[in-house]
């Protein structure tokens, strides 16, 4: 089956490609949102801010600190979707109705999140590459030094045009 390419995502790191499939049949107003920020170059150069080795690895916040967003807060969509390695979840605060631009990447299941966090992705290819980033601080929560950054994220359907169409 060919990939639905207004639902794939090329998240470029610097270690190479990743390549999500979203899931809007789990999150669909999660993946609209961040479908348009992904077309809007939100996530150009925005570091991986929180990376726990054998957890997950964190990014989304254009402040870089886990306390910024794009001001666009979202309502939960939980699932039955387990958090196993490869799958994106929505950071958010206590709040459930809270997401906004923040995302993890798991390295590896976590189900104490199952059911807990909204799933609006998996990494279909390039895992190895999320592997590489770079781990934070486990004193600090993960908190990164000099983190890693997202080079580029684009819309697989988008991804061969000019920059500007």
């Amino acid at each position: 089956m060919a990939a639905d390419l207004d639902n794939t995502l090329y998240l470029d790191v610097p270690a190479g490609r990743v390549v999500i499939a979203m899931r809007p049949d789990l999150a669909p107003t999660h993946c609209a949102q961040i479908s348009a920020l992904v077309r809007q170059q939100f996530y150009d150069g925005i570091v991986f801010h929180r990376v726990i080795a054998g957890f997950m690895a964190q990014t989304g916040d254009p402040t870089g600190t886990g306390a910024g967003g794009s001001g666009q807060t979202l309502k939960a969509e939980f699932s039955d979707a387990p958090f196993v390695r490869g799958t994106l979840g929505m950071a958010r605060t206590s709040d459930p109705d809270s997401a906004d631009s923040q995302f993890f990447i798991m390295f590896a299941p976590a189900p104490s999140l199952d059911g807990q966090y909204t799933v609006w992705g998996e990494v279909t290819s390039g895992m190895e590459h999320i592997d590489q980033i770079k781990k934070g601080d486990d004193r600090r929560n993960g908190i990164v030094s000099n983190p890693d950054k997202i080079i580029r994220m684009q819309v697989a359907a988008d991804a061969d045009k000019p920059a500007g169409e």
